[in-house]
């Protein structure tokens, strides 16, 4: 196991899963304090990395594209410090995230984890009911329907049709965009048999965002809806099925490629050493790779 402790947060490492839990330093963003302790499988990384600074370095990591209904529902726009992806390393802990890095890579190349994209989600969405106020409107979700309500600051265009409700089955997108210069961001829905999109400001089904403090904690609206949702580059919803259907569950069984060895099979075992020298003689892996994969594999035989 690895695990490394900072202000920023604690990620810990078990060989299958990497657990990311946020610090309590006031630096830590608010997204990243409501989202709570992440758990992320190792199939669903597509790689990790450390930069080291002068007083403090970051350990990032890289998801495979489709895995995170997070990620695919704000198009990585998440800032630093509301990114759960990202971890502040002081300085004299340096040692022990390189360390960490090395352990999730070498994991990487020995369950021949690829790193293309994934047709499934493979991290579950924030839980629900959740309810979010910010902007123009709050948003919220009880798994099977969104509801937007206006404050008193909506335009007339949004505030005169009253509270909506948009079924899942009804909803087919959904975007948060943060603020960003002089542009406000939002939290849209795309639903069926809707008008072309107008701005947010005056379009019902889109909270209008204004860069202020909760406006980050929209995403997590966004990323509940997301996951209930088909995943974009899975398999056609079956004719009448509910959109919701494909999404049942957000957190699928492996991929047959990034799958473990079952029970550790003898032979198994053996044509991943085999693999292994292959990797080795051809100079993809480095002497110092091949040792650590090499010795993983013999621990388990």
């Amino acid at each position: 196991m690895a695990e490394i402790i900072q202000k920023d947060g604690t990620w810990v490492f078990d060989g299958d899963t990497l657990r990311l839990t946020p610090g309590r330093d006031r630096n830590v963003g608010l997204l990243r304090r409501e989202l709570g302790e992440l758990l992320v499988p190792l199939r669903a990384l597509a790689g990790i990395s450390f930069e080291q600074g002068k007083k403090s370095g970051r350990l990032r990591l890289r998801l495979r594209d489709g895995a995170d209904p997070l990620l695919q529902a704000t198009g990585g726009r998440l800032a630093e410090p509301h990114d759960p992806y990202q971890l502040i390393v002081d300085s004299d802990r340096y040692g022990v995230a390189e360390y960490l890095v090395d352990e999730v890579r070498n994991a990487l190349l020995l369950e021949q984890v690829p790193s293309g994209p994934v047709d499934a989600y493979l991290l579950a969405g924030p839980s629900v009911p959740l309810s979010v106020s910010a902007g123009d409107g709050t948003a919220s979700f009880d798994g099977e329907r969104v509801r937007l309500e206006w404050k008193w600051q909506a335009e007339d265009a949004k505030s005169a049709g009253g509270p909506r409700t948009l079924p899942l089955a009804d909803i087919t997108a959904v975007e948060w965009q943060p603020s960003a210069g002089l542009e406000n961001g939002h939290l849209r829905f795309t639903v069926r048999a809707a008008p072309a999109k107008v701005p947010p400001k005056y379009d019902p089904n889109a909270v209008e965002l204004w860069g202020f403090k909760r406006d980050p904690l929209m995403a997590l609206v966004a990323a509940a809806v997301q996951a209930r949702l088909p995943h974009p580059a899975g398999p056609p919803a079956l004719e009448g099925a509910s959109p919701a259907e494909p999404a049942a569950d957000p957190a699928p069984g492996p991929a047959p490629a990034a799958a473990p060895v079952a029970g550790d099979d003898h032979d198994a075992l053996l044509r991943r050493l085999r693999e292994l020298g292959g990797l080795h003689r051809d100079g993809i892996l480095t002497d110092e790779e091949f040792a650590l994969a090499k010795a993983a594999v013999l621990k388990r035989l």
